[in-house]
C-alpha cells in the first residue's frame, strides 16, 4: 500500500472537523502527520480544552483507524521531565570528569605570577643574596619557594638567579645576611607541582602612639535661664565671663566662676546660631536665622553695626585672630568674609553646594577653613578669594569643626567619623578610634589634648587627641519636666584656661563640667588596645 487517506469525524464539544491521515508502509508505520483542514473551531464558554490536547486526541484516533497502537495523550509538564531525564542520562556522567592539565599553560601561569610579585626582588645583588643551606659554594640570591625533596636536589653549586623551590622546613637559624628583620621567610605546605606566591611576606610594626592619661570629666553645675533651645556660646578674653545665644531670640551674658546672669541682650527676631567675642575690642558679634550679622558694643550695650549680605539664615561666624576681619557661613552656601570697621562686604568665598555650618580662621594660610552639608571641607586663599584645596574624606555633614591651639592640625565631626588633619596642606592623618554613631553638633578641644565632642542623642564623648582614643562617655540628664527628646547639645565650648567646659543644650540649660581631681590612673586605668588595620581614608 502506498498511500491512503481516511477522513474521520472529530468527538467532544467542538464543530466536526476532518483529519487527514497519511502513512506509507515498509514494513512498519514510519510516519504520522496530522493536519487539520477544518477553517473554524467553535468552542463552549466555560470548556477549557487546549490545542494541544485535542491534537493529541486526534493523532491518537487516527493511530487506532491506521491499526496502530493508542498513543495515550500526555501532558506537556510529563514531556519536559521525560525530556529532562533524558538529558541527565545522556550528559551527567561527563560532569565529574576533569580536563587533564596542560604542562605548558601551568608553567606561564606560574610565571606570570613570580614576575608580578617578585620581579623587584629577581636579581638582587650578590652580597643581599641569602645563602641555603650549610654547604653553599657561593651566595645565591634564589628566592626561596616551598618544594620537595626532589627538586631540592636541583640547587647546584654555583650563584645563580632562578626561582627554584625551597625545603619545606626552616633554617633554625638564618644567617646574618638573610632579610632585614621586617621580613619573615614563610613555608607553606604543598606538592612541588604548584608554588605558592605567599613566601615573603613583610611585617609592619604597630607605631601607633599610646594615649595619655587624661582625669575623667564630671558635670558640676547646670544653669537655667533661658527660655528656648541654647544655640551658641562664646567665651571673654579675659576669662571672666562667658555669652549665650538662644532660640528665644536672646543673648545672655553670664559669671564663669559663679554662673550668674549679667546682662541680656535682645535685637535678633530668630534664634542665634553663631556668637564670638574680640580680643582686641570690646565688641561682640552675633549671627542668627534672620539673616543679619551684628556687632555688639559691650560698653553701651547696644547694636552699633549691622552686616547686610546673606541670602538666608546664618549658622557659623568666626573673628580673624590678627586682622579686623568677620567670617560668616550659612544658608546661601557662601562663607562672606567682612571688614569690622567699614560694614564692606569684602569677598565671597563660593564653592560649597550647601550649606556652610563650621568655620575658622587662623594666621597663616590657609587663613579660612570651612566644613559643609555637602560632606567637604574647603581651605581658602583669603587674599585671592579662591580654594586652596578641598577635602572630601567625610561622607556626611561636616557640622563641627576644631583647631587644636597648639599643633598645626585640626579636627573635623561627621556623623560616619571624626577625622583628623594636618596644616597647612590638609593632609589626613587618622581616624578617632571608636564612632559614637549620631549626628556631632559640635567639638572642642583644649592644650592639653583632651577633645569633647556632642551630639544629637545628648551623648558627649571625650578622646586623647594624639591617640584617637576615647577614654571617657557620658550621657546629659535632661532638666526636670522635659521630654526625653530634648537630650541633645547644640554647643561646647573650653574655657581660655582648658579647665572648665561649658556645654548648651535642647532642655534649655546650660551645664559645666571639669575635671575629677580625686581620680588617678590607678582608680580609672586606660583601657588601650591600638587598632589592627589603619584606615588611610
Amino acid at each position: 500500500m502506498v498511500g491512503r487517506a481516511a477522513y474521520i469525524p472529530c468527538n467532544g464539544p467542538v464543530r466536526p472537523r476532518y483529519i487527514h491521515v497519511r502513512y506509507f508502509w515498509l514494513g512498519r508505520v514510519t510516519d504520522i502527520a496530522n493536519r487539520l483542514h477544518s477553517p473554524h473551531t467553535w468552542t463552549r464558554q466555560g470548556e477549557g480544552r487546549s490545542e494541544l490536547s485535542r491534537r493529541s486526541s486526534a493523532a491518537a484516533m487516527a493511530m487506532v483507524a491506521a491499526g496502530g497502537e493508542p498513543v495515550e495523550p500526555q501532558s506537556l509538564k510529563k514531556l519536559s521531565l521525560k525530556s529532562l531525564k533524558r538529558s541527565q542520562d545522556l550528559f551527567a556522567p561527563s560532569h565529574s570528569l576533569l580536563f587533564s592539565p596542560d604542562a605548558e599553560s601551568k608553567r606561564i601561569r606560574v610565571s606570570c605570577k613570580v614576575n608580578a610579585e617578585y620581579g623587584a626582588v629577581k636579581n638582587l645583588p650578590t652580597d643581599q643574596g641569602w645563602v641555603q643551606g650549610k654547604g653553599a659554594a657561593a651566595p645565591s640570591s634564589a628566592l626561596a619557594l616551598p618544594g620537595t625533596q626532589d627538586t631540592r636536589d636541583a640547587r647546584g653549586g654555583g650563584t645563580s638567579n632562578a626561582i627554584i623551590p625551597a625545603p619545606l622546613m626552616l633554617p633554625k637559624a638564618p644567617d646574618s645576611t638573610g632579610p632585614d628583620k621586617n621580613t619573615t621567610v614563610l613555608s607553606i605546605p604543598g606538592s612541588s607541582d604548584r608554588f605558592s606566591t605567599s613566601a615573603l611576606m613583610e611585617r609592619l610594626p604597630s607605631r601607633w602612639p599610646k594615649p595619655e592619661w587624661h582625669a575623667p570629666w564630671k558635670n558640676y553645675r547646670v544653669i537655667s535661664g533661658h527660655l528656648g533651645w541654647v544655640r551658641s556660646i562664646a567665651f571673654d578674653p579675659g576669662n571672666e565671663w562667658f555669652c549665650t545665644g538662644s532660640a528665644d531670640r536672646t543673648i545672655k551674658i553670664w559669671d564663669l566662676a559663679s554662673g550668674t546672669l549679667k546682662l541680656t541682650l535682645t535685637g535678633h527676631i530668630e534664634q542665634v546660631r553663631g556668637l564670638a567675642v574680640s580680643q582686641r575690642h570690646t565688641y561682640l558679634f552675633s549671627a542668627g536665622d534672620d539673616k543679619q550679622v551684628k556687632c555688639w558694643d559691650l560698653e553701651q550695650n547696644k547694636v552699633i553695626r549691622s552686616y547686610h549680605g546673606h541670602l538666608s539664615g546664618v549658622y557659623c561666624l568666626a573673628l580673624h585672630p590678627t586682622i579686623d576681619v568677620l567670617l560668616t557661613g550659612g544658608r546661601d552656601s557662601v562663607c562672606r568674609v567682612w571688614d569690622i570697621r567699614t560694614k564692606a562686604h569684602v569677598s565671597a568665598l563660593t564653592g560649597h553646594d550647601n550649606t556652610v555650618c563650621s568655620v575658622f580662621a587662623r594666621p597663616t594660610d590657609p587663613q579660612v577653613i570651612t566644613g559643609s552639608h555637602d560632606t567637604t571641607i574647603k581651605l581658602w586663599d583669603l587674599v585671592a578669594g579662591k580654594t586652596m584645596c578641598t577635602l572630601t574624606h567625610h561622607k556626611k555633614s561636616v557640622r563641627a569643626m576644631a583647631l587644636h591651639p597648639k599643633e598645626k592640625s585640626f579636627a573635623s565631626a561627621s556623623a560616619d567619623n571624626i577625622k583628623k588633619f594636618s596644616l597647612p596642606k590638609g593632609e589626613f592623618l587618622h581616624n578617632m578610634l571608636s564612632q559614637q554613631k549620631t549626628i556631632l553638633n559640635a567639638m572642642a578641644v583644649n592644650e592639653d589634648g583632651v577633645l569633647a565632642t556632642a551630639g544629637d542623642n545628648g551623648s558627649m564623648w571625650f578622646w586623647d587627641w594624639k591617640s584617637g582614643h576615647n577614654f571617657q562617655q557620658e550621657q546629659t540628664i535632661v532638666q526636670p519636666g522635659s521630654l526625653e527628646s530634648e537630650a541633645c547639645i547644640y554647643a561646647l565650648s573650653y574655657d581660655n584656661s582648658g579647665s572648665r567646659l561649658v556645654t548648651c543644650e535642647a532642655d534649655k540649660t546650660i551645664k559645666m563640667w571639669k575635671e575629677d581631681l580625686t581620680a588617678t590612673p590607678e582608680t580609672h586605668p586606660i583601657n588601650f588596645k591600638p587598632p589592627k588595620d589603619i584606615r588611610r581614608y
